[in-house]
């Protein structure tokens, strides 16, 4: 199918910024102001109004398909599908869930939220995501969970996950679950598979940044297990005789929006991907200090973050620096998604007692790393000038 690609956005510069991760992380055409339009006058019909059925069905069979899961749920939010996972966990006090010490807070507070006692462990620095022999240190007879996340857009190792928690089962539960958290990896591939069929469970976002939005907000939940999927749809669509539950679904109109957006995914994850390949061809010819994201044999990128590390000598305050420097002279702005979560103040969880010191790994590369802003709409223009701002920017801190 002929793809539409919308053009006519201006070049960025200081007078038409862009911040480090992009507002509207996929792109919308006619299609879907199309199809919320119709779903819209249908809606004005008082017999018929915003109920969702039959279009989230349908959002939620279709996305099952993709990827290749059996079942989906669409929900409100990932943050409401990871508080649905650890409440399908029913923890115990006492009860552990291991996650990765770098992520997106909201991956953590689900945990706390359940009244789950929280272990972080250490990030693989090539990939920035979840190490597995860490986890193994880290494991205990009262782990219930391992809440991986498929960070920046690339697969976490689920399968080494999962031969992990069968080495070390819980006394009553057995082995570990994994929960994946997909938020910024919708349509990533791992071993010949899409994100969303591996694991106990896998949680994405279609929230206005992510891969694949649904008007700003939304999520999905896809699994493979039945019962589960019983428990989960229940707890989002108001209980069950002996479930707990409240309301959780997403809407109609967010659900047709999704239908498109899904058919067009992989052609929009092509194009970001082909745009990741160039800018990192040009910052690895005109930046060589960065070192520059990595694709594991047998994964499919997705380049929902591309994360570059500054070598020791430049982290830290030099790093911020760099940070504060790049908009406000060029226009170009860079983020650091995310820090270890115990350094956010805004959140409960740096009054747990977690410190640098507990990960080294993970804190050493905490200092060093940014993304550039990357989109699939972005011109070859918009990535030379990307790569010719960042050079200043090095060389800005490097006089520092």
């Amino acid at each position: 199918m002929q793809q539409t690609i919308p053009t006519g956005f201006p070049p960025i510069s200081v007078e038409h910024p862009v911040p480090g991760e992009p507002a509207l992380g996929s792109w919308y055409t006619e299609e879907e102001v199309d199809a919320l339009t119709a779903a819209m006058r249908q809606s004005m019909d008082w017999r018929v109004g915003f109920r969702p059925n039959p279009q989230v069905d349908e959002f939620e069979h279709a996305f099952a398909s993709y990827c290749g899961a059996q079942h989906a749920f669409a929900c409100t939010s990932a943050g409401t599908g990871l508080d649905m996972a650890m409440m399908a966990l029913d923890l115990q006090p006492g009860d552990e869930v291991i996650s990765p010490v770098m992520t997106f807070p909201g991956t953590h507070l689900s945990v706390l939220g359940q009244g789950g006692t929280l272990v972080l462990a250490e990030i693989d620095p090539k990939t920035f995501n979840i190490d597995p022999a860490d986890v193994e240190r880290r494991i205990t007879p009262r782990t219930r969970a391992i809440l991986a996340v498929h960070d920046h857009g690339l697969a976490a190792p689920i399968d080494e996950l999962e031969e992990v928690a069968a080495r070390h089962p819980h006394p009553k539960y057995g082995p570990a679950k994994v929960i994946c958290d997909a938020a910024r990896a919708c349509g990533a591939g791992y071993k010949g598979t899409k994100v969303g069929n591996k694991g106990w469970m896998t949680v994405f976002s279609f929230h206005t940044q992510k891969l694949l939005t649904t008007l700003g907000e939304g999520g999905m939940v896809t699994t493979n297990d039945p019962e589960l999927y019983r428990r989960i749809r229940a707890i989002g669509n108001w209980g069950s005789p002996d479930q707990w539950g409240t309301n959780y679904r997403l809407s109609r109109l967010q659900a047709v929006v999704g239908l498109v957006q899904l058919k067009r995914l992989d052609y929009m994850l092509e194009r970001r991907r082909d745009r990741a390949r160039k800018l990192m061809a040009l910052l690895a010819e005109r930046v060589p200090e960065l070192t520059l994201p990595e694709e594991p044999e047998g994964y499919y990128h997705t380049y929902y973050l591309l994360c570059c590390t500054l070598p020791a000598e430049l982290g830290g305050a030099k790093r911020d620096a760099l940070c504060e420097w790049m908009p406000q002279h060029t226009g170009v702005g860079l983020v650091v998604g995310n820090l270890p979560t115990y350094r956010y103040k805004h959140t409960i969880i740096h009054k747990l007692g977690f410190k640098d010191s507990d990960f080294p790994v993970s804190s050493a590369v905490a200092d060093r790393f940014f993304s550039p802003p990357l989109h699939p709409l972005m011109t070859d223009a918009d990535l030379e000038y990307i790569a010719d701002s960042l050079r200043a920017g090095i060389d800005y801190i490097k006089s520092l």
